[in-house]
């Protein structure tokens, strides 16, 4: 039996993935976590814990006979460069926390399952833009794309060295209707869904042809479940896997959304994410989690746009 902790459940990722594994393993078995002392998305249980604070997570993995670690704290790109010493010492030391963990653990007798979300801001301008391969040139920009480049060399260094279990997937933008955009260059593909149905012009960060990999929510929960519950020896890379799910730009996805909504419009008013996003791949290419663990993706950007204008809260999409 698995007893899962997701360290982060308050995030865009954390909340989705906490009722998917309740339904997997049994709302008992799994265990929300984050910093805050609400637990906004209704867990069947709760714990408040910082993962910058060792022990505390130490002891809450030893006494609960955790089994799976899922360590999604993390401050995002755009957050970041306001806070860039912030967002190293958060996501460099919380990974290396719960890495340090599954080491200890590991060498008791009670191995640790981890996964650890990377990310395509782990690569940069002279990366190859265009299907980018999973192994290629790696020169990120920002202080989040930069930590997410060294968090999958230590993930790899961890599992060499001291044969941890750590998984990784490196995530396109992720879409959602059930959070608000959270500080990230790829947020505008949620904003615009709130600003087309509160009737609002949507007056996009990024300019009209920026084309980036997007992934819709139920895609990237599958995504991570199935890279978790795949056998060891499937699991080839253990810094970060490529995954795709779709890849558009602003013009595009407004454009989808108008066959739904015709009287939606966009405008373009780029600020410095623009920067950060023209650093990014255009497209990935996800061949190598296709072979070894099967993964395919399934959500189009038609259905995603439709399933999204059925389901965002327009109440939420007040303050977005």
């Amino acid at each position: 039996m698995e007893r899962i902790l997701i360290i982060g459940a308050n995030g865009q990722i954390g909340s989705e993935l906490v009722t998917a594994l309740a339904q997997q393993h049994g709302a008992a078995n799994v265990i929300a976590a984050d910093i805050g002392t609400d637990n906004i998305y209704g867990a069947a249980r709760y714990v408040r814990v910082d993962v910058l604070d060792k022990d505390a997570v130490a002891r809450l993995i030893a006494d609960d006979d955790i089994t799976q670690v899922y360590q999604l704290a993390a401050l995002l790109s755009a957050t970041g460069e306001k806070a860039p010493l912030k967002a190293w010492t958060l996501n460099m030391d919380g990974l290396l926390n719960i890495l340090e963990i599954a080491r200890e653990r590991g060498e008791a007798g009670k191995p640790l399952k981890v996964f650890w979300p990377s990310s395509i801001a782990a690569f940069g301008p002279n990366t190859p833009s265009v299907s980018t391969p999973q192994y290629t040139i790696m020169d990120p920009t920002s202080i989040y794309g930069i930590s997410k480049l060294a968090g999958e060399r230590l993930c790899e260094y961890y599992h060499a060295k001291y044969g941890v279990d750590v998984r990784s997937i490196r995530y396109p933008g992720i879409i959602s209707y059930k959070s608000p955009p959270g500080g990230g260059t790829t947020d505008y593909a949620i904003a615009i869904f709130h600003a087309a149905l509160r009737g609002d012009t949507y007056e996009c960060f990024l300019g009209p042809e920026t084309t980036l990999p997007m992934i819709y929510m139920p895609d990237a929960i599958r995504a991570t479940i199935e890279l978790m519950d795949a056998p060891a020896e499937q699991v080839v890379i253990r810094s970060s896997y490529n995954v795709a799910g779709v890849s558009f730009n602003p013009r595009e996805l407004a454009a989808a959304i108008q066959k739904k909504l015709p009287a939606f419009r966009i405008a373009y008013q780029p600020d410095s994410r623009q920067q950060i996003a023209d650093s990014w791949p255009k497209s990935l290419d996800d061949s190598r989690a296709a072979t070894d663990w099967g993964w395919k993706a399934r959500v189009k950007v038609d259905e995603m746009v439709e399933d999204m204008l059925a389901n965002v809260d327009v109440g939420m999409s007040k303050a977005a």
